[in-house]
């Protein structure tokens, strides 16, 4: 068995890994040939942690696991990370555990790529002012992520707390990109790409300020109940979605189906874009709205790179059991 521990995980994928394995992942489940198990999340009533399974299996790569993990919202005070998981990846062929990898980095990279596959398919290719909103652990990650994918010449960014903005604008300055911190209203007039990565459970952008030709892609709703634009914004929205029963049970769309503002059949899987049997964005005045709401796949297939780059450089740690 093979077992990689968080601490070698930053060293050995990159960002630009879990791009190709995210997209791979998307592209998979729209064939039908990957699928994701239903998703446990619960509250455990103690140390006011949530706690869940995520897994699935490929049938393409033979990616079989599962991520056990969740939120543990007092970790900062004991100089820890908040979100806290492992992945286990399983042989297909014969169920014994291949792998134990640190799942905590990989989790803040996938994320950040779904998003980045969202904005390759979705966003319009004149897109130049990018908006950010919520600057908690993994807004720098998305950031990142975003900026390979267009060329952005201006970062926006709203944050509850606005001081927790510099963490954005340390990354904006290392690209060389002017940053401004900036009101809701103003990022959402201006920017033509926005991400939300925010915890919130009632809406931080409100109906009517997206404006036409934006793509939006709300990456923080993962929990019945979580919300982070108004349903309305929603319905009037091209929706995208990496998983539609999730989409409709956990995700941003969860309240506008809810509501009996959209359909599920409306919702359509990002995969079938990548695969090229879907067009994606049909025209510059298009709202299209990602909902990342994260998948087991993901998980399996960053994951698995992780596990082939430690046994191609040989620093893999092997153990019998």
């Amino acid at each position: 068995m093979i077992i990689i521990p968080e601490r070698d995980i930053a060293g050995l994928v990159s960002a630009a890994d879990c791009f190709v394995a995210v997209e791979q992942t998307f592209a998979s489940m729209a064939k039908q040939s990957a699928r994701n198990f239903p998703v446990i999340r619960e509250a455990l009533g103690h140390a006011d942690a949530l706690y869940g399974f995520k897994s699935g299996f490929d049938r393409e790569s033979l990616a079989l696991g599962l991520k056990s993990g969740g939120y543990w919202p007092n970790n900062a005070q004991k100089g820890l990370t908040n979100h806290q998981s492992t992945v286990f990846l399983f042989d297909a062929d014969t169920g014994r555990c291949r792998a134990i990898v640190g799942g905590n980095l990989l989790t803040a990279l996938r994320t950040a790529a779904a998003s980045a596959v969202s904005i390759k398919h979705l966003a319009r290719p004149d897109s130049k002012v990018l908006g950010i909103v919520g600057a908690g652990h993994q807004s720098t990650f998305q950031l990142r992520a975003a900026l390979e994918q267009r060329p952005f010449e201006k970062v926006l960014a709203w944050n509850k707390t606005p001081e927790k903005l510099e963490r954005l604008a340390s990354v904006a300055r290392e690209k060389g990109l002017p940053f401004q911190s900036v009101s809701l209203e103003q990022l959402c007039g201006e920017a033509d790409v926005v991400i939300t990565i925010t915890s919130s459970f009632s809406p931080v952008i409100a109906e009517g300020l997206i404006r036409p030709g934006t793509h939006l892609a709300c990456m923080g709703t993962d929990t019945k109940g979580k919300q982070e634009v108004a349903p309305e914004i929603v319905a009037g929205s091209t929706v995208f979605t990496d998983e539609v029963v999730q989409s409709t049970s956990i995700g941003e769309a969860q309240h506008a189906f809810r509501l009996g503002m959209i359909d599920a059949a409306a919702i359509i899987p990002i995969g079938v874009v990548v695969n090229g049997d879907h067009p994606g964005r049909r025209s510059a005045e298009e709202i299209t709205l990602f909902d990342g709401t994260g998948v087991g796949l993901q998980d399996l297939a960053v994951a698995s790179a992780a596990v082939d780059l430690a046994l191609a450089r040989g620093t893999a740690i092997e153990v019998d059991a």
